[in-house]
């Protein structure tokens, strides 16, 4: 190993044990010398002590046996001093918190990762244990306001994500009539992480914001997931319908701006054909989130209660098989009818996967004219649209489903507009 390579090693180990120094002797800045167990120093020598066990038990293979018995016996001294130490403090002080000695067993630990050679990895995990020893207070009060149903659907969205997702066939199935079982279960993590966003932020901003600020989350995920979970709220009378289309406009206009960066990272050669029109329908969407929420109009309702349950499972699992189905009839539609051409093909693709459609369009760019690649882009966009209004009415209520028409109404006719003046011949 060279010799600079060892000092960045080390540099790295003394550096994670500074870090988490800080940190800890920022708590315990206010207490008499000698009553602290652990402080800067302390921490900077156990990330020190760390490293250069690390890097005395590697070599350019790796961890040694030999390695291995040091760097074990190195971490049960460590910890026996640390321990022995923090237990006289508490016998002391009354205070019975093992955050300092097992802060001090990480340092010792990722000063030897760093020490091994495992650079990124070590000081990514530093600034996470750091990060999350700052927030001490935060976490403390937010565990003291956090219900027993919120845990519970945090813990099933981690659930549909990392235990469940991992097994779920990504392939059609022919006894559930070609369904992709994975594509639909993606869809009900997005259609519950939504709910969960919008639960979140209702209950942290207030009505208002937190509808507007979880629709601009969400928007980032799936525009159609906003709809949806702003529709389920509609039927269930959990929030002011106008609040509601506000937030389904909003999430609208930031899909609007997924489609235009895809396009331009894609196929920036069709950007002055949808441009104008992608542009004057999200101004559109814009004014409306804006008038509908707006301190002086009837988005301004206080907020009445909310939501006993962040999402459902079997609601929101329900909601994405629906969906699938429609996909299905979407894709089967594509199918019969992609040959009759590019956009009509659009079209049906547009309305189940703006994105999917947006990129494959941008690739066929270069096979025809490019006004007819723009056309085609934007024919999808209305496709999504359209879709969206199908929606809220099989899940919304009458007012709502009426108020996306609207909404959905003036972003085509302002989109149709602005390709008429501004298309390229």
């Amino acid at each position: 190993m060279k010799p600079y390579e060892v000092m960045l090693r080390l540099g790295l180990a003394l550096g994670i044990g500074l870090l988490l120094g800080i940190e800890r002797g920022w708590r315990t800045r206010t207490l008499a010398d000698g009553s602290r167990v652990a402080g800067v120093r302390t921490f900077a020598i156990s990330g020190l002590l760390g490293g250069v066990a690390g890097a005395l038990g590697t070599d350019d293979t790796g961890l040694t046996p030999g390695g291995g018995l040091l760097l074990a016996a190195a971490l049960v001294c460590h910890t026996a001093v640390i321990v022995s130490f923090d237990r006289s403090r508490s016998r002391y002080t009354r205070d019975f918190s093992a955050t300092s000695t097992v802060a001090s067993l990480l340092t010792f630990l990722l000063g030897a990762y760093a020490g091994a050679g495992h650079l990124q990895g070590a000081a990514a995990a530093a600034v996470a244990a750091a990060g999350i020893l700052t927030v001490r207070q935060e976490l403390h009060s937010w565990l003291r306001r956090i219900s027993l149903a919120e845990l519970k659907s945090a813990v099933i969205l981690l659930a549909m994500t990392a235990v469940v997702l991992p097994w779920v066939p990504d392939q059609p199935v022919a006894a559930l009539g070609g369904l992709n079982p994975r594509h639909i279960w993606l869809l009900a993590i997005a259609l519950a992480l939504v709910s969960f966003l919008g639960y979140v932020a209702v209950k942290e901003l207030g009505e208002r914001r937190g509808l507007l600020a979880a629709a601009a989350a969400g928007g980032l995920i799936s525009s159609t997931a906003v709809l949806l979970a702003s529709a389920r709220q509609a039927a269930r009378r959990e929030s002011p319908v106008i609040l509601l289309l506000a937030a389904s406009a909003l999430a609208t206009a930031i899909s609007l701006g997924r489609v235009f960066t895809l396009v331009a990272v894609l196929a920036p050669t069709l950007i002055r054909g949808v441009l104008p029109p992608l542009l004057a329908a999200a101004g559109v969407a814009l004014a409306f989130t804006w008038w509908a929420s707006h301190p002086d109009g009837e988005g301004v309702a206080p907020l009445r209660r909310v939501a006993r349950n962040p999402f459902r499972l079997l609601p929101t699992c329900g909601m994405a098989l629906a969906i699938g189905i429609l996909i299905l009839v979407g894709e089967r539609l594509h199918a019969a009818f992609g040959n009759a051409g590019t956009i009509l093909g659009a079209l049906f693709m547009g309305a189940f996967d703006v994105d999917a459609m947006t990129i494959s369009m941008a690739k066929l760019s270069v096979q025809m004219p490019a006004r007819y690649a723009a056309v085609a882009i934007l024919v999808g966009v209305v496709g999504n649209t359209l879709l969206k209004i199908v929606l809220a009415l099989i899940f919304g209520t009458a007012r709502f489903t009426l108020g996306i028409l609207a909404v959905t109404a003036g972003c085509v006719a302002a989109g149709a507009l602005a390709y008429g003046l501004f298309a390229p011949a």
